[in-house]
């Protein structure tokens, strides 16, 4: 049996550049790059060890993907598909979420219990933050100004000040948060919380649980559209994925995948790609129709999603019209032996 490191957020990650999706396959090591025109592999990119999260960068020309078993990031050049550098950072890093004006990167070190501070200009780390216990999931507000950090372990969610780097609030969630995603408008930030079997919605201006949404069984990764509709729930432990509709905080549907690991929605809105860790596979589904349309094989556990801005042509110049945060959904690493859940080892 693969051990099952499911790196949330955003399990296996996808990033879109131009026509171009990138997954990270957390147990063969490497990083699938799809066509999404034919949803076809079209490329395999050897990364660190167990990579799990990727984040892309507002321009699209960079993929940042952190390796929890080889405590570094590689840094792909998405014109190349080639690892140009490799960053070391903490114990087992298993988030990573880039600022929208793409001038760093924070990453979640699970077994350090800190994130680290990436100036992406010298893809050095400047700085380490102590945050709660077993950090997985970061998302970045769309003005820059905070990073919210998931700690697995401590049940609550870090509130970090960009421009001083330090945690300047703490939130109790539910049990078990390792996923946080971010409405466009910044108002909100949706919560997974893997064992509690729910959502907690924080209102950003106030910083405190305003509902929680009951979804699936275990979830751990959230995704939500451009137009910030529709929050999409991958629920692990059940097979499925839950529509939350935004303005009633309600679950609208809910639709059959593999086991899934990770979500994220294209810039235009219209198609959801999920991970199935266990089937070593990828859910497309039509967000018209919330049905799936087709699955794509990929490398071995396939974790989790993020996809570039859209552009046009390769050599023309990239125009970034989606909120970043909707790009770089973090993930976190979920160990768990067939379908029973246990807390990260």
């Amino acid at each position: 049996m693969k051990r099952l490191f499911l790196f949330l957020t955003l399990l296996f990650a996808i990033a879109a550049y131009g026509s171009k999706a990138y997954v990270a396959n957390g147990d063969s090591d490497t990083v699938s790059v799809i066509d999404t025109a034919t949803n076809s592999v079209v490329q395999t990119i050897g990364v660190g060890d167990r990579p799990g999260c990727i984040a892309i960068t507002p321009d699209g020309s960079k993929a940042y993907v952190a390796n929890g078993d080889s405590d570094n990031v590689s840094v792909i050049d998405t014109a190349t598909n080639s690892v140009i550098q490799t960053i070391s950072v903490g114990d087992r890093p298993v988030g990573i979420a880039i600022t929208p004006d793409g001038s760093k990167a924070y990453v979640a070190n699970y077994l350090s219990d800190n994130v680290s501070v990436i100036d992406t200009a010298t893809n050095s780390v400047i700085q380490t933050i102590s945050v709660g216990d077993g950090p997985v999931g970061i998302a970045i507000t769309p003005d820059g100004s905070k990073a919210y950090v998931a700690n697995y372990l401590s049940d609550n969610v870090s509130v970090i000040d960009t421009a001083t780097n330090s945690v300047i609030q703490t939130i109790g969630v539910g049990n078990r948060p390792v996923c946080i995603a971010i409405t466009p408008d910044g108002s909100k930030a949706y919560v997974a919380n893997f064992l509690s079997d729910n959502v907690s919605v924080i209102d950003i201006a106030t910083n405190s649980v305003i509902q929680t949404i009951g979804v699936g069984d275990g979830p751990q990764y959230v995704a939500i559209t451009p137009d910030g509709s529709k929050a999409y729930v991958a629920n692990y432990g059940s097979d499925n994925v839950s529509i939350i509709d935004i303005a009633t905080n309600s679950v609208i549907q809910t639709i059959g995948v593999g086991r899934p690991t990770g979500v994220a929605i294209t810039p235009d809105g219209s198609k959801a790609y999920v991970g199935n860790y266990l089937s070593d596979t990828v859910s497309v589904i039509d967000t018209a129709t919330n049905s799936v349309i087709q699955t794509i094989s990929v490398g071995d556990g396939p974790l989790e999603i993020a996809i570039t801005p859209s552009t046009k042509q390769p050599s023309t110049s990239v125009t970034v019209p989606l909120a970043p945060q909707s790009l770089f959904i973090l993930a976190g690493l979920i160990l768990l032996a067939g379908t029973t859940r246990r807390k990260f080892a």
